[in-house]
């Protein structure tokens, strides 16, 4: 075959490529759980963004499938073997405080506004243009290239787990929903629960009524609160012993005494991917709280919290700290906790657990320590880890490309949380946000830089055809 330049060949397709972008970027496809069907699944806006991709498919020569409403693929070539390359057209809420209308696409200095610029309609439509253009130039390749298209990955994912039970899993693949270079590893995800059952206690002068923070799972609380009733003169203890502990540890918070004494303290917020690099304020009340001399049931709740959880972002406490070279350390971040004395309490736990690690081995730890007091423990949610070896063809090749297209070393990552490349069997996440570049998926204003777009989707091509060839 001759030498392609893809950089120019992207370049000749700018405008027609940046037309399909600006009318995928139009449809406000969020999940909207009051208006689905059999066939809107996940609302009728997420539905047509997925027509909206098949028609593109259909218009330009491509073979089509719409699974079940949910997920679809657009395909081209011939061969026994296929190369995946995973996208998603659904978006999370806009919110409010943008500049421009969030599916009003706008392009302010070189830079394209929408809900979905870079999460993930960008890449998608720039990895779709890398196929026309291969599928042009590259008629006689070895294996099918197929995108499949995702419409649920901000929820649950029931896409992609519908899909791949009804079609074949590609020989191998990338997904362009993340960062370049290329995400080669990521952690087992769990989601679990620890249940703290209400028992009959008697009478006592300080009873924690309510204990509640955090909103989800994988972030850092930035707010915890507590009720309390009893004796006045117990209640004007604690709350002067709450303001000394304010002060003393440098916390905004606030305490008010009425009918019951209210306590309230602010933390700071961050993904539960890092959850060290937050404050914990369900970690700061509970450390307060562990010493006042509270009723059975809040004592239990409290010093559970205080003795297995404060402060212990790696498991150390529990016996369960592992790390090892390829994603690092285990992480746990405690996000939610919930309790009322007359219901019982629950604690809510994002852990994140190295690909080397042995996820029942962390469980059964977690179930000896929780056993003998009725706690029980509920797992909500799991995923478990992702990892191509570094010298599979799949990295090797998308090496290559990058450092060729770039002339920056292709340097190979491991991540904490999930993208849609754990899909597949060998799959990868590559760009399309490159690096140093800051990560607007899920704010407002978010945007994608032409330039780069450009940039990934000659990558794109070129890996494509490397892939396939």
């Amino acid at each position: 075959m001759m030498e392609v330049n893809w950089t120019e060949e992207v370049l000749k397709r700018k405008e027609e490529m940046l037309s399909d972008l600006t009318g995928l970027l139009q449809i406000e496809s969020v999940l909207d759980v009051e208006d689905t069907n059999e066939d809107a699944p996940f609302g009728y806006k997420v539905r047509e963004a997925l027509d909206y991709m098949i028609k593109l498919g259909e218009r330009d020569g491509y073979q089509t499938k719409d699974v079940q409403h949910v997920a679809g693929h657009l395909e081209f070539g011939e061969g026994e073997d296929s190369i995946g390359i995973l996208c998603h057209v659904d978006v999370v809420p806009a919110g409010s405080g943008w500049t421009s209308p969030p599916f009003k696409p706008e392009i302010r200095e070189g830079k394209l506004y929408a809900r979905g610029a870079i999460d993930d309609k960008g890449p998608t439509i720039a990895a779709y243009w890398a196929m026309n253009i291969v599928k042009e130039l590259c008629p006689s390749l070895s294996k099918r290239v197929r995108m499949i298209i995702g419409t649920d990955e901000e929820s649950s994912w029931r896409c992609v787990d519908t899909y791949f039970k009804k079609e074949e899993m590609p020989l191998m693949g990338f997904a362009p929903d993340a960062v370049f270079p290329i995400i080669y590893a990521e952690k087992g995800i769990a989601d679990f629960e620890w249940d703290f059952p209400a028992t009959e206690t008697e009478r006592h002068d300080l009873v924690l009524q309510s204990f509640t923070a955090g909103e989800r799972l994988n972030m850092v609380p930035d707010l915890a609160n507590a009720v309390f009733v009893g004796e006045e003169k117990v209640l004007s203890k604690v709350k002067k012993e709450f303001e000394e502990y304010l002060t003393q540890k440098q916390l905004n918070g606030n305490a008010t005494l009425a009918e019951s004494l209210v306590l309230e303290i602010e933390g700071v917020s961050v993904h539960g991917s890092k959850p060290e690099q937050g404050n914990n304020a369900a970690f700061r009340l509970a450390d307060f709280l562990s010493g006042v001399g509270l009723d059975t049931n809040g004592s239990t709740y409290i010093d559970f919290i205080a003795r297995w959880l404060v402060d212990d972002f790696y498991g150390r406490k529990f016996g369960v700290d592992v790390e090892d070279d390829i994603t690092g350390a285990l992480t746990m971040n405690a996000g939610t906790f919930e309790y009322k004395s007359s219901d019982g309490g629950k604690v809510g736990i994002n852990l994140r657990y190295p690909v080397s690690c042995d996820f029942d081995e962390v469980k059964s730890t977690f179930d000896k320590v929780t056993g003998p007091n009725d706690i029980k423990m509920t797992i909500i949610d799991h995923m478990t880890p992702h990892h191509v070896p570094e010298d599979h063809e799949l990295v090797k090749k998308l090496q290559r490309v990058y450092e060729k297209q770039t002339g920056e070393p292709a340097e190979l990552l491991s991540i904490g949380g999930g993208t849609y490349a754990r899909s597949l069997d060998a799959g990868v996440a590559f760009g399309a946000l490159f690096e140093g570049k800051p990560q607007l998926a899920h704010q407002k204003d978010e945007y994608v830089e032409i330039d780069d777009l450009l940039k990934a989707a000659a990558i794109y091509a070129e890996a494509i055809y490397e892939l396939a060839k």
